[in-house]
């Protein structure tokens, strides 16, 4: 059984930036389970067993070598996937602003991603993953609350 597919699975997104307003996009290789050459901003699958934050520490230093500087929650979203009527994919995603080091960033798991690139929300590479364009929208809400 595959969590997302046959059950719903919970993911943790994590929305890097530098705090100078880029965002890290990572592109899907081959290896990764689905939208391979899509861009994404980079999140992982919740283990059993382990709480968010440390599945979001646990992701962050995996996927992209760093650790975090400050950790703020944007939220949830539920991705209901559907062909039709049929539901193919289900996932609770646990949504994260993260300040990181730009400089300490570097592919962990070359066998999903095949490159990353920071960009400004409103200058995003192209083609996108499924989930992406409602995780900007989510970013760009949470930090108007902020102003």
């Amino acid at each position: 059984m595959k969590k997302g597919y046959d059950f719903t699975g919970v993911a943790i997104v994590f929305a890097c930036h530098d705090g100078n307003g880029n965002y890290l996009f990572a592109k899907r290789s081959p290896g990764a389970r689905d939208g391979h050459g899509c861009w994404e901003i980079p999140a992982g699958g919740l283990k059993f067993g382990e709480r968010v934050a440390d599945g979001l520490q646990r992701e962050l230093k995996e996927e992209l070598c760093v650790e975090p500087i400050s950790v703020e929650y944007i939220g949830y979203k539920e991705v209901i996937q559907k062909e039709g009527d049929t539901i193919i994919k289900h996932w609770v995603n646990f949504q994260f602003h993260v300040l990181v080091n730009r400089d300490e960033v570097a592919i962990g798991e070359p066998d999903k991603c095949d490159a990353i690139d920071w960009r400004r929300l409103e200058d995003v590479p192209s083609p996108l993953h499924y989930g992406v364009p409602e995780t900007i929208t989510d970013i760009s809400n949470f930090l108007n609350t902020k102003k």
